[in-house]
């Protein structure tokens, strides 16, 4: 018999975490926010929810209109800055392992104790994905995952019979919204590479967290790639800008940037990031050196760098005679709203996430194709 979230699980509620974003520093932000995209542009998005929202339960959303922020905001004064000023470092740490899902292995960075709730960031992991192991059937609701795949490939499968397969070098962006139950688990790898990627997990403005589900994969070779004119520099740009070259729009619907960067010996890069939005940096290979403007600091693999708001642009680089680096660096718009999370469920306010748990034990309000259902990729872990 499928397993559902017992009633008398409400009652763990009272231990949820409240977070509190500094509100000061983010209404100005949406403030700046609104005069640039234009005082009714934001509101427009409840508008565009509810006729979504019109639509019969038993319908996905993969192609449906988009309807976030724009991921370069136009005018934005980091970006059009003549003399960028760099930001500087507000805290580094090491991602520890742990298990996690069912034999899978993470490095956490971001929804541990030393860096939580960073909006709109909820979650980064570092996973590793072995054979027998994985990510079997679960819920979601109220956010955004993005999926990165460094090596071999991973299998997803939802209750709305959407299933594929993403390989290294490809990402998945999928929006929970009002709720999905879904399965990702290790597909079978030809030359015995282990299953290594990327996934984080997106905050959802409060007027799009009941939006339909959506899922946008993004292939390898759709990702724009920049080069330096020294050759030292190579830039994936997933999401967002650098140096001239766009990625692709309408990936997610907050907007986040993702560059996936790696430098030779001898190499350095400065990268503009959107005018208050919080960023960080996770190594994935090698050390890389910042250059704060007033001091320099090199920081190894497996640690998250995370920034300052204030400033335009970070700066890295590697040293002649070191080994080549590679780190994804990230930034995202914060949200104006406080975060209130229990496991898979990321709401506003502790009644919306008893809510869920409602709804997903009674299989309704978004939740209705979760009935009998059981994903075939994850019938592995369940018998």
């Amino acid at each position: 018999m499928k397993t559902v979230i017992a009633l008398s699980s409400i009652i763990c509620i009272i231990a949820l975490a409240y977070t509190a974003i500094d509100q000061t520093i983010i209404t100005d932000y949406y403030q700046h926010m609104r005069s640039v995209f234009g005082k009714n542009a934001i509101n427009n998005i409840s508008k565009t929810l509810r006729t979504n929202n019109t639509r019969t339960a038993s319908t996905m959303a993969p192609s449906s209109t988009f309807v976030g922020l724009p991921v370069i905001p136009p005018q934005d004064p980091s970006l059009t800055a003549k003399s960028p000023k760099a930001r500087g470092i507000q805290k580094v740490f090491e991602a520890m392992e742990q298990s996690e899902g069912a034999g899978a292995t993470v490095r956490r960075s971001i929804g541990t104790p030393k860096l939580r709730n960073f909006s709109p960031f909820l979650m980064l992991d570092h996973f590793t994905i072995g054979d027998g192991a994985g990510f079997p059937d679960h819920p979601h609701r109220g956010q955004e995952t993005i999926t990165y795949l460094l090596s071999g490939g991973v299998k997803h499968e939802d209750f709305a019979g959407h299933a594929g397969t993403i390989h290294a070098g490809d990402l998945q962006f999928m929006t929970a919204g009002r709720g999905i139950v879904h399965a990702e688990m290790p597909a079978e790898s030809i030359d015995g590479s282990p299953n290594v990627g990327m996934q984080l997990w997106v905050d959802l403005p409060k007027d799009l967290k009941a939006c339909e589900p959506r899922y946008r994969d993004l292939r390898s070779e759709e990702i724009p790639v920049y080069n330096s004119p020294d050759g030292k520099v190579s830039v994936k740009v997933i999401s967002g800008q650098t140096h001239g070259v766009d990625s692709l729009q309408e990936l997610a619907y907050t907007p986040v940037w993702l560059l996936d960067i790696t430098i030779q010996p001898g190499g350095s890069i400065e990268q503009p990031l959107p005018a208050g939005w919080n960023s960080f940096a996770y190594i994935l290979n090698g050390t890389v050196t910042w250059d704060t403007g007033v001091t320099t600091q090199q920081v190894p693999q497996f640690h998250n760098t995370v920034f300052e708001q204030k400033g335009d642009a970070v700066s890295a680089s590697v040293p002649e005679g070191e080994k080549e680096a590679r780190f994804m660096l990230v930034a995202g718009m914060p949200l104006d709203q406080p975060i209130v999370q229990y496991g898979p469920f990321v709401l506003t306010d502790a009644s919306q996430v008893r809510q869920a748990l409602y709804d997903y034990q009674t299989f309704s309000n978004g939740f209705e194709r979760a009935r009998d259902w059981e994903s075939e990729i994850g019938k592995v872990m369940a018998h």
